[in-house]
């Protein structure tokens, strides 16, 4: 068929060189998945390159202790892919004597997957004909085709595998795949895409019927929800600070965080001031306090947006299950906190 010769041609001329293609390795082509889900090509290969080089084998990341595979992946967010991926290595390990399992229905059952990526470690590793439906590929078969289906719909989510199936090239399905995510990627892209310099804008019924800007359609986002974050960073003058493991199941589970109180709008000196402590390190703590950051620091997650205040607390008594401050770029932390340890100096 002329679109997928066209688009395999146009890859051919036009792809990036990146190293997870240089490979059939179904272990690596797995990390870089997982790392590119939610994520951009430019941030997430130094990651790739980073677990790759600690984590050379399923067995090196299946070894490692979960602080430390969330401690390198720090920065990239969305910390359950991390969590899955580590559990995910020691099942392999354990369950499938280290074989990565080769086929899309098996690939499937690693935790964190889902059909997109198992398609796409099916079709890269072992040619299986398998066709990927990312965010690329639903935008350029949506203008291409002209289809108003809602991508996140269940007819949508159907119509467009179903596209895509009848598409793929089967003599080199990874092929396919790589090119048609790429033509989305660099080609089609979501906004202001050059459709003058196109190979499809002959025959593109979005371009023939100006609805570029239109498609994909989208059904509506979730509301947002918004919380008021209050983290305390207490010091002690033997240079002591606290952090805590967020045990509760979360988007920060198993990481690291100033002690928090949460509060139903943000506050300012006063309204801290007048806070409930009893719950808090703070208890029965002579301390004094001085507030970081006058705005908030607004972090945006997909559902919620955090509105965050820094409380630096200083005091000269003895902190309990404290660790030195010396210490403290040793632990995975949410992005939020990362940036802030960053930001402020603590050795003044």
């Amino acid at each position: 068929m002329e679109f997928n010769k066209t688009i395999t041609f146009w890859y051919s001329n036009n792809k990036r060189d990146l190293p997870w293609r240089k490979t059939k390795n179904p272990y690596h082509i797995w990390l870089s998945e997982i790392i590119l889900q939610q994520t951009q090509v430019k941030q997430g290969l130094s990651y790739y390159e980073a677990f790759v080089k600690t984590f050379p084998t399923v067995y090196d990341l299946a070894e490692a202790s979960e602080e430390r595979v969330l401690k390198l992946w720090q920065g990239l967010g969305y910390y359950s892919r991390a969590r899955n991926l580590h559990f995910s290595a020691k099942y392999i390990v354990n369950e499938l004597n280290g074989i990565f399992p080769n086929s899309h229905k098996d690939i499937l059952k690693l935790k964190g997957v889902g059909d997109y990526t198992a398609s796409a470690i099916a079709s890269f590793a072992f040619n299986e004909i398998a066709a990927v439906v990312d965010g690329n590929v639903y935008r350029v078969l949506s203008r291409y085709f002209g289809i108003s289906t809602p991508i996140n719909s269940t007819k949508g989510i159907k119509e467009f595998k179903a596209l895509a199936s009848s598409l793929i090239y089967h003599k080199n399905p990874g092929l396919f795949n790589q090119a048609i995510m790429e033509f989305g990627a660099i080609q089609c892209k979501p906004k202001k895409p050059d459709c003058t310099s196109c190979p499809l804008n002959m025959s593109c019924i979005a371009l023939e019927k100006d609805r570029i800007d239109q498609l994909p359609v989208k059904l509506k986002k979730t509301k947002i929800t918004h919380k008021y974050f209050n983290f305390l960073v207490i010091i002690s003058n033997d240079s002591k600070i606290i952090l805590e493991k967020r045990e509760s199941k979360g988007i920060w589970q198993n990481l690291y965080q100033f002690p928090l109180i949460e509060s139903e709008r943000s506050l300012d000196a006063h309204e801290f001031n007048e806070l409930n402590l009893k719950d808090s390190p703070l208890n029965n703590l002579e301390f004094e306090f001085a507030l970081h950051n006058d705005n908030d620091i607004v972090h945006k997650l997909s559902h919620q947006h955090l509105h965050t205040k820094f409380w630096i607390i200083t005091s000269e008594e003895s902190l309990e299950n404290a660790i030195s401050i010396s210490e403290i770029e040793n632990y995975p932390v949410p992005i939020l906190i990362g940036k802030f340890i960053e930001e402020f100096n603590f050795s003044n």
